[in-house]
């Protein structure tokens, strides 16, 4: 391992700065930036490849200390404080940063045991389908919920936020490293994974979800192997989606409420708890 020291906006910096502003760069890199003590800490114990460590001089804590001694990694980079302090983007300058590999493939959902890769398979899996999400909190606060609550994979579909940008990253306090996660390239792709999970389980549900008043979800069963389907922020559960689910599901509402509807990310974690309800969990 080599340290490289960077003390101007320099072709290294650049590149560090690009993984954490620019998709495309993290794509073709294969690498995504990390910030925060607890999505640090997960990442290493969940087991993902730490490329660099980015730290400055001086004094430090124990924690970054000690991963500094003990984590492995290909390269690190020490900043100036200021450089450090750009990057960071925070008030609270954080002491250490770190480029992360993405996993490949993806920590994605098995379709022949309902589970992450790797994992346990599940004997009532529970999945979660996000199609198109539209705000990195939101997906971010879904990732954490799932990890809370006991989802067994998060899957997302159609063009939507990028799940390795940092702000998602940090609304998933450190569940991004912990839940599995697949983006599905096409519909086909999709279909292709649901058609060898029912085979696997022949009672499989796809649970859809609406603003509309259909059936309440505590009065539907969700204790066997489900997906539960989440749409858009905006445009909601797509048709084809709609046409998919073998039934829909709605969270009552107050009588006297003037919302028309609850923010995807309550909505998911409603909808999670009464699966983990039912289920005991």
């Amino acid at each position: 391992m080599k340290n490289i020291h960077i003390g101007k906006r320099n072709a290294f910096y650049q590149q560090l700065q690009g993984l954490k502003d620019n998709r495309t760069k993290r794509l073709r890199q294969g690498a995504f930036f990390v910030e925060g003590v607890r999505n640090i800490n997960q990442a290493i114990a969940a087991d993902w490849n730490i490329r660099s460590l980015i730290y400055t001089e001086g004094e430090r804590s124990d924690w970054a200390g000690n991963i500094l001694a003990s984590v492995r990694t290909e390269v690190n980079y020490q900043l100036t404080r200021e450089l450090m302090a750009e990057l960071s983007g925070k008030e609270d300058v954080s002491e250490l940063m770190a480029v992360v590999e993405m996993k490949k493939p993806w920590n994605r959902p098995d379709a022949e045991t309902g589970t992450g890769t790797g994992q346990q398979a599940a004997e009532d899996p529970l999945l979660v389908l996000f199609d198109r999400p539209g705000n990195k909190g939101n997906l971010g606060t879904i990732l954490r919920t799932c990890d809370a609550l006991g989802a067994d994979g998060l899957i997302l579909t159609g063009h939507g936020v990028d799940p390795y940008d940092p702000e998602v990253l940090q609304a998933s306090m450190g569940s991004f490293f912990r839940v599995p996660l697949w983006q599905a390239k096409s519909n086909e792709e999709l279909d292709a994974f649901l058609g060898k999970l029912r085979k696997k389980y022949p009672a499989l549900q796809l649970v859809g979800t609406t603003s509309h008043r259909e059936k309440p979800v505590y009065r539907q069963s969700l204790t066997g192997p489900v997906v539960i389907l989440l749409g858009n922020e905006t445009q909601g559960l797509s048709h084809r989606y709609r046409e998919m689910a073998d039934v829909l599901c709605s969270i009552p509402m107050a009588e006297t409420s003037s919302a028309s509807s609850l923010n995807v990310g309550c909505a998911a974690s409603i909808l999670l708890y009464e699966a983990a309800r039912q289920r005991g969990v």
